[in-house]
């Protein structure tokens, strides 16, 4: 009998040993891989997979110990149809709940950088953001800018001028792009050119013509208008003020163009700096500057094609916090204007 006993003890503990030997196999099997723990791993999902086929994936890329249990493991958590194909950034030491969720949710991996470009940013500063973002090199961007071949219609149009400083100035168009990692600076210009062509309306060719102004010159007007103005009320109200300008030969007077001489805008234009000479300089030049000083959006663009008629020739920011301007027909009511700028600014 006690022999009996002996026997059967040993066969328990065998098997105890067994079942606990299989349990600690599976417990251990499923935990995070702890080698690399924290390292990033860049995956693929390909349609169709099966839970072994993703499991062998990952288990080669050291995300998970073993590639069986993981498949027996997402069929237990009811997980085994749920996971999306894609490519997904995952890390070693992640847990495999936290790898099923992942997958599950469809949290793929996007090989992209946005990048927004405001409206009013020069060639400079969209060269000088994009290369902040990872988007290639400024000093490569502005070499394109100025040699690039680009087959849209609108680099047709900007006439082959000296004096222009950046040949696509003000054609780039602003706006929240995505990009895939590795994207030339060719290629970004090209996608930016693209998005002008696609905004710019017909009908506005028309438009340009009653006022005898080339493509060009309206994208250079708006870009002053995009520059000067912060209400959006008073866009076409300003493009107003500058085509009567332009009509009695009066110097356009803006400050911006002034800006547009120095590497960094400054707080404020001073008197001296009105004596500068380049043909941005609309204080000493008459008409239009050679080319655009920044890149318009679509409001400053609209504006200039559908100015407002009015006998305004001079505006004076009101310094009341509202950006707004006050207007006038003569150089009398601008002076009194000025005077009353001042006191708003008190």
């Amino acid at each position: 009998m006690r022999k009996i006993m002996k026997i059967a003890f040993g066969i328990l503990l065998l098997f105890a040993l067994g079942v606990g030997g299989v349990a600690y196999y599976i417990w251990n099997g499923l935990q995070p891989i702890t080698a690399e723990n924290g390292q990033k791993k860049i995956v693929e999902i390909p349609p169709s997979s099966s839970l072994i086929k993703i499991g062998n994936i990952l288990e080669d890329n050291k995300l998970i110990k073993d590639a069986r249990l993981f498949s027996l493991y997402a069929k237990i958590k009811g997980k085994g149809t749920d996971i999306k194909a894609g490519k997904y950034q995952l890390s070693a030491g992640q847990s495999i709940d936290e790898l099923l969720k992942k997958m599950s949710d469809g949290d793929v991996y996007k090989d992209t950088i946005t990048v927004t470009i405001p409206e009013g940013y020069t060639v400079e500063q969209i060269a000088a953001r994009l290369e902040q973002k990872g988007l290639g090199k400024k000093d490569t961007f502005l070499k394109e800018v100025n040699s690039g071949v680009f087959p849209q219609e609108i680099v047709k149009g900007i006439p082959a001028d000296k004096r222009i400083k950046y040949r696509l100035e003000g054609y780039l168009f602003p706006d929240t792009y995505e990009f895939k990692k590795g994207t030339t600076e060719h290629q970004i210009i090209e996608r930016m050119l693209e998005r002008f062509e696609d905004v710019w309306k017909t009908e506005w060719d028309g438009q340009l013509k009653q006022h005898n102004l080339t493509r060009h010159q309206a994208v250079t007007l708006a870009s002053i208008v995009e520059r000067e103005v912060r209400s959006d009320d008073e866009r076409a109200k300003v493009a107003g003020v500058y085509f009567n300008r332009l009509a009695q030969q009066m110097p356009l007077q803006a400050d911006a163009t002034v800006q547009y001489l120095f590497d960094k805008q400054k707080e404020r234009v001073m008197h001296s700096d009105l004596k500068q000479d380049s043909p941005y300089n609309t204080y000493k030049v008459k008409g239009l500057p050679p080319g655009p000083i920044a890149s318009p959006g679509e409001a400053a663009l609209q504006a200039v094609t559908k100015a407002d008629k009015h006998k305004f020739l001079f505006y004076v920011t009101k310094k009341d916090g509202t950006g707004q301007h006050y207007f006038a027909a003569t150089y009398q009511e601008h002076l009194k204007n000025i005077d009353k700028s001042k006191k708003n600014e008190k």
